[in-house]
């Protein structure tokens, strides 16, 4: 699903990735781990086509990400780190606009966002604010939007930053469930902990290159 074959990036002197291979397959919750600047939305960037690497193949479902971006735009799902919600929109609003966005019919957008709001708990939240929503609730909300398009590829870049022990616990439940739905999943995270109870396999990245995956 996920597939990297020596890809490099550099930011004029800084190696942001150096060789990197890696490959997830489906069902999978691969979780990444690295301290901050390590590489890892660097990778998320290059595989959801908004970075292009210096040398090496990216591929999502078998899709190259430089040369069929758009195709493998509709095949994943992103959430960056620091997710942007727009306050003057409810929660219903935020999802219609984004459905529209993924171009889904209008028929049938009221029962895909139903579907999504109800998988990610936020049936109860869909006409408020999203200024009035807590931080798990946003990132709930996150996940909802990616979901809109039935992408079969997901990339989390530290879903978890930020959240209160409770919300941390329900977006594990709720990233479990999604694998069992069988989403190939990566999720980035600095604490080693936040990911260990999780996910099916790891790969650990420092100063740009991958020391373990497994």
């Amino acid at each position: 699903m996920i597939e990297l074959t020596n890809v490099s990036k550099r930011f004029g002197s800084v190696d942001a990735l150096c060789d990197m291979t890696l490959h997830i397959g489906p069902a999978e919750l691969f979780g990444f781990i690295g301290p901050n600047g390590a590489g890892k939305s660097t990778t998320m960037k290059i595989l959801a086509g908004l970075l292009q690497q210096d040398s090496g193949v990216a591929r999502v479902c078998g899709l190259d990400c430089r040369t069929e971006s758009a195709k493998v735009r509709m095949m994943l799902g992103y959430m960056p780190d620091f997710l942007g919600v727009y306050d003057d929109l409810t929660v219903d609003e935020y999802l219609q606009f984004f459905a529209s966005a993924f171009g889904l019919p209008r028929k049938a957008r009221r029962a895909t966002i139903e579907s999504v709001l109800q998988l990610t708990d936020l049936v109860g939240k869909q006409h408020a604010p999203g200024e009035g929503l807590s931080r798990g609730m946003q990132q709930r909300l996150g996940i909802a939007r990616v979901l809109l398009h039935e992408p079969k590829v997901l990339l989390l870049d530290e879903p978890a930053s930020g959240l209160d022990p409770r919300a941390r616990i329900e977006l594990r439940e709720l990233l479990v469930e999604l694998r069992r739905m069988g989403k190939c999943i990566m999720v980035s995270s600095h604490i080693l902990s936040e990911l260990g109870e999780m996910s099916t396999s790891i790969g650990i990245i420092e100063r740009g290159r991958l020391l373990f995956a497994g």
